[in-house]
């Protein structure tokens, strides 16, 4: 229990309580009449996203890796859950939500936390503004109070169905959408502390009680009264047949759980300046994600509006967040009728602004803008999330992301022929030096830079065989600014030192450091190459190179300077040649 607390609740006091409690109790209010909308959103009965902010909402706070997360059911989750629920049932959603909860756990284990940070931006942005959109549009039917909607998994089924609808317009769900959405967005004005959407929800369910009862569709009319009790407990019945059928699903909501909660404890980091731990984050996830389904809760996440709001409002602990859950459930216990009276049109505003918030917009422009991969990365991402599937629009970004990376990093590394230039004091090497009428027949030198990985394995391997093709003595390979190179980078250059060596050559490698000599040693290249031809300094290499010339063939071209250089296949006398 010790490690629990250690960092989290470390010098908690009495002093803190009060600071607590207020946070805990405004992030509440706020999470109320999200957690309704964002269950209704993704299918299922609005007391569902009520037990899912309570019991998942605690048990984050307890176990999970920031100070100050706030978890519930999220936005970001309503596409995919929907998807589910459509397919599959709310029973096998439960089940899906409890086995990403087990993923998210072995996840935090093995300690996979830090690899959510390798996720693109791009990727990121696209995904969440596709969500976005498809959250907003998903909300037009209740705006305008159309009937006889049937819900469809793909966007343009559900835009058709809208269009197919539209007929059946009520004027008086829309009076009620809009005085909501004129709540919500005026109330932070005027009332800075106060939250819009509950105002916004209040003001219009009173307005469409009073003045046009039974005129608008209902939370109550649409799923029945909300149970003013706790939960029930609930396994759900387990199959070998449901947990293949239902993988695919799990790993999706695990995945999209851990990179939104690591999200949010990043953006609560930012305001802090405080440090979450991601794996201990990720297993708190894993946790609430278990237990939840079990009373009947849908997967959540942090949620970073409440999380940011649980910091603006004081909170110093996650006991604001264990708060936040009682109180929740207090409401549930005590409001439960009241809440039943909400008008759809009224929750239609609040998940609208939510899209709105989440959407991503100023940073999708400025990416857009840059007319670059990136940019192309987030289009092709948010365009498939909004028409095909989130899982697809991953899948794909990544590995378009991944695809573009190496196509940059592949531009990065640069072979070049070089040879000492004698008008530099110390004769540095040089590339320009090198031309068709200057090189030298017998020595063949290259500078290396960047790294010697699978997206530029070819090219290298190209650039060095023209050392073949001439028939070099001495193959000299300057490596001190490669970082590192991978199992291709190791197979294209396994091959040039097998064939140059067949043909009678040598090779000298230098400047090799770090992990480049370790992978070197690993894959058995060093030995092959032999420690006596690796050399820290290339001067050090050009001075052996030379002992393995054949003077014959040496015709006064002085590439290296010789002293007293001559045409030494005319005179056949073997002279030392020094560097100078």
């Amino acid at each position: 229990m010790k490690s629990l607390f250690t960092g989290r609740f470390e010098g908690y006091s009495v002093h803190h309580v009060k600071k607590d409690v207020m946070s805990g109790i405004i992030v509440g209010i706020v999470a109320i009449p999200l957690a309704m909308s964002f269950a209704i959103a993704s299918g299922v009965k609005p007391e569902y996203g009520i037990y899912t902010a309570c019991i998942a909402g605690i048990l984050i706070s307890l176990f999970g890796g920031s100070k100050y997360q706030i978890g519930g059911p999220t936005g970001a989750f309503v596409p995919v859950l929907l998807g589910i629920v459509l397919t599959y049932g709310y029973e096998d959603l439960l089940l899906a939500g409890l086995m990403a909860g087990v993923l998210l756990c072995l996840m935090g284990i093995f300690k996979l936390g830090s690899l959510i940070k390798f996720i693109p931006r791009p990727v990121t942005v696209g995904f969440t503004a596709g969500i976005a959109v498809l959250i907003f549009t998903g909300q037009i039917a209740n705006f305008l109070g159309l009937t006889n909607m049937e819900r469809h998994e793909y966007f343009m089924d559900n835009i058709q169905e809208i269009v197919k609808q539209l007929g059946t317009t009520n004027v008086y769900s829309i009076f009620t959408a809009i005085l909501c959405l004129l709540t919500i967005i005026i109330t932070p004005k005027l009332f800075p502390k106060v939250p819009g959407a509950l105002v916004g929800i209040v003001v219009s369910t009173l307005v469409a009680t009073f003045f046009f009862s039974g005129q608008v569709a209902t939370i109550a009319t649409a799923y029945g009264q909300i149970p003013n009790s706790l939960p029930h407990f609930a396994f759900p019945p387990i199959t070998l047949e449901r947990l293949q059928q239902l993988i695919g699903p799990a790993f999706v909501i695990a995945m999209l759980g851990g990179i939104e909660s690591l999200l949010s404890a990043v953006v609560a980091d930012g305001m802090t300046n405080s440090k979450h731990n991601s794996n201990r984050e990720l297993i708190g996830q894993g946790i609430a994600n278990i237990v939840t389904p079990l009373f009947g809760g849908i997967p959540a996440t942090g949620a970073i509006a409440r999380t940011a709001t649980n910091i603006k409002t004081g909170a110093v602990s996650p006991m604001s967040g264990i708060i936040h859950g009682v109180f929740v459930l207090v409401t549930l216990l005590l409001l439960a009728p009241f809440a039943s009276h909400i008008p759809l049109a009224s929750m239609a505003p609040v998940l609208m602004v939510v899209a709105w918030n989440m959407s991503e917009r100023h940073h999708f422009s400025h990416i857009v803008k840059l007319k670059s991969g990136d940019s192309l990365v987030l289009l092709i991402t948010f365009l498939l999330t909004v028409f095909t599937s989130l899982t697809l629009a991953v899948e794909v970004g990544l590995v378009l992301a991944v695809l573009l990376f190496a196509k940059r990093m592949s531009e990065k590394l640069v072979v070049t022929k070089v040879l000492p230039d004698h008008s530099l004091k110390g004769e540095k090497v040089q590339a320009h030096v090198v031309h068709k009428q200057h090189d030298c027949p017998q020595i063949s030198m290259y500078t290396i830079e960047g790294p010697l990985f699978f997206g530029a394995a070819q090219m290298f391997e190209q650039t060095i065989e023209s050392a073949l093709h001439q028939k070099s003595k001495v193959l000299i390979l300057r490596m001190g600014k490669v970082p590192f190179m991978d199992s291709t980078g190791e197979a294209y250059f396994s091959n040039i030192m097998d064939n140059f060596i067949a043909q009678g050559g040598t090779i000298l490698l230098t400047g090799v450091q770090g992990d480049l000599k370790v992978a070197l040693q690993h894959n058995g290249i060093y030995d092959k190459i032999g420690v006596q031809h690796f050399y820290q300094h290339t001067g050090e290499a050009i001075t052996k190179a030379i002992s393995y010339l054949d003077v014959n063939q040496c015709i006064g071209c002085q590439h290296f300077a010789f002293h007293e250089c001559k045409d030494l296949s005319k005179t056949k006398e073997k002279k030392e040649l020094i560097v100078q």
